[in-house]
C-alpha cells in the first residue's frame, strides 16, 4: 500500500462529457507562423486533414518557398494511405515521417520509429 492512500473509496466523483466542445486548431512554423487554422468540423479525419493540406497550407508555403521540410506528429489522420500518397507526389524528400524520406530524417537526426 502506498503510504497516505486511504483503503475507503473517494467521496468525490469527477465526470467528462464526451460531447463536450473541443476546438481542433492547426499550426506550422517555419521562417514565419502559418495560422492557426481552426478546423470547422467536430473530428479531424483524415480527408479533412488532406483537404486542409491542400487547400490552404501547402499553396501559402509554395509561395513562400520551395527550402522547407514539412514534418508531423503522429496523429491518424497524417498516416492515411491518400495524405501520405498527396506528400509524396508535392514533397518528393521534402517530408519526414511514414513512408517520409528516412535518410533525411536520420541525417537531421530524427528517428521515425513509424517506418
Amino acid at each position: 500500500m502506498l503510504e497516505g492512500m486511504g483503503m475507503e473509496k473517494p467521496s468525490t466523483v469527477i465526470e467528462h462529457d464526451h460531447a463536450s466542445a473541443k476546438v481542433n486548431v492547426f499550426c506550422a512554423i517555419s521562417c514565419k507562423l502559418y495560422g492557426p487554422f481552426f478546423f470547422s468540423e467536430r473530428s479531424v479525419t483524415s480527408n479533412v486533414y488532406l483537404d486542409m493540406l491542400e487547400v490552404w497550407l501547402m499553396p501559402q508555403l509554395d509561395s513562400d518557398s520551395t527550402d522547407y521540410i514539412f514534418q508531423q506528429d503522429g496523429a491518424p489522420p497524417h498516416w492515411n494511405t491518400e495524405v501520405r500518397t498527396f506528400l509524396k507526389q508535392h514533397l518528393p524528400k521534402c517530408w519526414i515521417g511514414q513512408s517520409g524520406d528516412a535518410a533525411m530524417s536520420s541525417a537531421l537526426g530524427h528517428r521515425d520509429l513509424r517506418t
